[in-house]
């Protein structure tokens, strides 16, 4: 390397020899970033243009993960437009139901593809062209017979406000129609579920095992998740503004998607659990949350007089019915599972701290509820309310979560009253929206559906 005369005249400084290391360093870097190695998906899986496996394969999305559009306009209600998006409170996702039998009642919203494109996120669309390009499959269109040598992928959208048992079912029907479309009675198909799409595909799963061959969760909260008690206490966050609690509580869904009864999720100032019954309404009630929060109510009753109070009284009757059956849905779940070859498949993420409990707070003589270590008002020395309140995840499910193990101690093993007959996990580095854009998941994903013979095919009972 040429240098100038000036160099060999003037020694460097203390402060120059550390920048001019600093410089060289960032070089290093950032050449190996530029180099780092990447698998190249097309040439690992050229075998996939040889169509010998023609298993079909299901994609199911998570919460909010399908499109909603008035059946009788066609315009999208969910996301909808930019506009939506950045501004609106979905008020119209709200479900109604019958105020004495406390059922859901039919309206205009129906789902009919895979939502992407939500604040600039597209969460499925990585699945869907590492599918495409890599994984040798089509799209396809339920009803359609299949064509010789044709490896295709369905989607299931589905209305995730509704209660997952009735989603289980619709599952159940679009495979009844794939083994038509296939000509094959017998059938079997391989899922993919993100999301609480993965509480669908499991429900599903006790009731449905010959149908099922490869069984692949992605981000899925086996044992629940706390941001979704943020949620049902402060808001869903969208855009520049949030889906109220009063919405959410008219959602089947959400409730079903809350902290398990096995776990602990609620601390004191003092970090010690409080033993509260989160699927009872008096819990809810004698904190003050949800629809028994008073701003809520305001809300609700607003100047409406007796129709308002009526409203209120039958949405909290509603709310108590609702976690009943979230607490059933939940022990369902945990129940051991039919004898079945089946073992799942894992993926999720470990490196984001992820809500894990709640804390509750004396203020001022009130309880007030604190959702993250920074909302604590008056900190005791020597109480680690990071640790306590939040565990290494993908932002919205912990790693013990999607194991389903109450601790995440990985000596711990995983709860007789709540066994995953679990394969394999692959753990990454992402957001809970961004697991699928991962190059080491999408990597992962085709070598375990389009590998003949895994090790775990064909083995009965549990790991």
């Amino acid at each position: 390397m040429l240098t100038s005369p000036a160099c060999h005249r003037a020694r460097a400084t203390p402060m120059q020899r550390a920048l001019h290391a600093l410089i060289a360093l960032f070089c290093v870097l950032l050449a190996a970033c530029a180099t780092a190695p990447r698998p190249d998906l097309a040439r690992l899986y050229r075998v996939a243009d040889n169509a010998s496996d023609t298993t079909p394969l299901v994609l199911i999305p998570g919460l909010f993960g399908s499109k909603l559009r008035d059946r009788r306009t066609g315009a999208e209600v969910w996301p909808g437009s930019g506009y939506d998006v950045l501004f609106s409170d979905y008020q119209r996702l709200a479900l109604r139901f019958d105020p004495t039998s406390l059922q859901v009642l039919a309206d205009s919203l129906e789902a009919y593809d895979i939502a992407d494109q939500v604040l600039g996120r597209d969460i499925y669309g990585p699945i869907v062209k590492t599918l495409e390009r890599y994984g040798g499959y089509v799209r396809g269109v339920p009803g359609t017979p299949v064509k010789p040598g044709e490896r295709r992928y369905y989607v299931f959208p589905y209305d995730f406000r509704q209660d997952n048992t009735q989603h289980a079912q619709a599952l159940e029907r679009l495979i009844d129609t794939i083994r038509q479309d296939y000509g094959d009675p017998g059938l079997r198909v391989d899922f993919v579920a993100h999301s609480m799409g993965g509480l669908v595909a499991r429900y599903y799963l006790r009731y449905g095992t010959s149908r099922v061959r490869k069984f692949i969760l992605l981000g899925t909260p086996n044992l629940g998740s706390v941001s979704s008690l943020h949620a049902f206490l402060a808001g869903e966050p969208i855009g520049l503004g949030r889906i109220p609690p009063e919405v959410l509580a008219t959602l089947p869904s959400g409730y079903e998607l809350f902290p398990h009864p096995l776990l602990s999720w609620l601390i004191d100032a003092e970090g010690h659990t409080l033993h509260e019954d989160l699927f009872a309404p008096e819990t809810w009630q004698r904190y003050r949350w949800g629809v028994y929060d008073p701003a809520v109510e305001a809300r609700l009753l607003g100047p409406g007089g007796p129709q308002a109070s009526a409203r209120l009284a039958a949405l909290r009757r509603f709310f108590a019915y609702r976690l009943e059956r979230a607490r059933r849905f939940l022990w369902a779940l945990s129940t051991p599972e039919p004898a079945t070859p089946i073992r799942y498949v894992l993926f999720g993420g470990d490196c984001g701290l992820t809500p894990a409990r709640l804390l509750m707070e004396q203020d001022k003589g009130q309880p007030q509820v604190r959702l993250t270590p920074g909302d604590i008002r008056h900190p005791q020395p020597g109480v680690p309310y990071e640790e306590l309140m939040l565990e290494p995840g993908d932002g919205r499910v912990t790693k013990p979560s999607l194991l389903a193990r109450e601790s995440l101690d990985p000596m711990d093993e995983q709860s007789e009253d709540n066994f995953l007959p679990i394969a394999y996990w692959f753990f990454l580095c992402e957001n809970h929206d961004q697991l699928t854009n991962n190059i080491n998941f999408q990597d992962n994903l085709l070598n375990v559906l389009l590998s003949r013979n895994l090790p775990w095919e064909g083995a009965a009972g549990g790991k």
